[in-house]
């Protein structure tokens, strides 16, 4: 078995270093690539800023957040800003691996540094942790890096996953797993979302965990509390039934596109995942849509759609949703549906990519959410909900939401005894 993790981490190592050394090449395969290069390359810049911070402040503690993407930050979201507002003497760095996160909060105004994940070389993560020299890590869902989290261990920093969610196919559960399982328990405590993720880890004997829940619950709740309306938005849907469209790709504007057109009373607000002007334009002109950014301060024409080429907004939508569409699950995976959830409406998705999403199981079974094939069966399905299955949809939607809720205050209890 020594020889078998040897060998294992020998390959990991060999490739993150090739990896490493071919990173000017990666910037050529796309804009996403070519921000990830750049960002590798600001690293440096941020560690300086911390060493300054760090010499003006010899006593202030460093807690940091690393998230993938943006997905991941919202997850983890609740547990950062209430650590800051508990504990103001921390200094905060929150890194993400993904451009889609990191290009969209960059600017967090609660973070002190904001960085790309350094590429996990054993190099790298010497020299990024030992000037970090952080009291506290917390990585939310499912990031594991070898290195980084063998250096946080040997550092001495109390390293916690939240909102983590394992399956059976994982190198962790394998049988020639154990360079990988020991990752795992480098984690002083996992703080998980299920119980399946729970009888994972018992079946390897990891017993420092807390079955949690997922933070983004708390995350939307939060959301609901403090929802502001949008007036050019409130202007456009007037007093029509709304259709909002979240994270829409272009698999899932081929079912909508002539569902739209086949409803003409209602209004569609629809947010694209990525904005691509091409994409857009073409949507725009088979819906004759209007574009958010041509009219945001302005009185809207009375049209039937509207396209957000603008970010940020999603969450926000929501609220004026009477029924929502939630992208992804015809092509990458789901998007997230508790941002409409939390608005008791009825959510429809693509039937291909959602089943590892535990949140959309739950909701089919309580016939709030429903995969959909193609335009006929979103057909068949819309036509069906009227106004009392609206009200049961809502009364189960928020029901399910609040009983989920809870798993920020579990992590911030364990938090204060470190």
């Amino acid at each position: 078995m020594k020889i078998i993790d040897t060998l294992i981490g020998f390959g990991y190592n060999l490739f993150i270093v090739l990896v490493s050394k071919v990173l000017g090449l990666v910037k050529f395969f796309g804009l996403k690539a070519k921000l990830f290069v750049e960002g590798q390359r600001q690293i440096p810049v941020v560690l300086d800023e911390i060493k300054t911070f760090k010499a003006q402040n010899p006593n202030k503690e460093i807690i940091w957040f690393h998230c993938a993407s943006l997905g991941e930050f919202e997850q983890g979201r609740p547990v950062l800003e209430a650590c800051k507002s508990r504990y103001p003497e921390f200094g905060v760095l929150i890194t993400f691996f993904s451009p889609s996160g990191y290009e969209i909060r960059k600017n967090y105004p609660l973070a002190d540094f904001i960085c790309y994940l350094p590429i996990d070389t054993k190099a790298n993560a010497k020299r990024f942790v030992e000037l970090l020299n952080p009291k506290i890590a917390v990585f939310v869902k499912y990031e594991f890096w070898p290195n980084i989290i063998k250096v946080l261990q040997l550092n001495g920093t109390k390293l916690i996953g939240i909102s983590v969610i394992l399956r059976e196919s994982q190198a962790f559960f394998k049988p020639w797993g154990r360079y990988f399982r020991e990752v795992l328990f480098s984690f002083e405590h996992l703080f998980v979302q299920n119980q399946t993720t729970a009888n994972l880890l018992e079946s390897i004997e990891y017993k420092s965990y807390t079955v949690a829940g997922d933070t983004r619950f708390d995350r939307v709740l939060d959301t609901l509390s403090k929802i502001q309306p949008i007036s050019v938005i409130a202007d456009f849907v007037s007093d029509k039934q709304v259709f909002v469209v979240g994270s829409a790709w272009a698999e899932d504007m081929q079912v909508l596109i002539p569902f739209a057109l086949e409803h003409p009373n209602l209004k569609f607000i629809i947010a694209p995942h990525e904005l691509h002007e091409t994409e857009i334009n073409a949507w725009a002109k088979e819906l004759n849509a209007l574009r958010f950014s041509d009219y945001k301060g302005k009185t809207l024409p009375d049209v039937q759609v509207l396209i957000i080429d603008s970010i940020g907004l999603l969450s926000s939508l929501y609220q004026y949703a009477h029924f929502a569409f939630v992208g992804g699950s015809f092509g990458k995976g789901l998007h997230n549906i508790l941002e409409a959830a939390v608005f008791g409406v009825p959510i429809f998705f693509g039937d291909k990519r959602f089943h590892k999403f535990e949140e959309a199981k739950d909701l089919i079974i309580r016939k709030v959410a429903f995969p959909l094939k193609d335009t006929e069966s979103l057909n068949q399905v819309f036509e069906s909900i009227d106004a009392k299955r609206l009200t049961e949809i809502k009364t189960a939607s928020e029901d399910y939401v609040n009983s989920q809720s809870g798993a920020t205050d579990k992590i911030i209890k364990f938090i204060a005894k470190i």
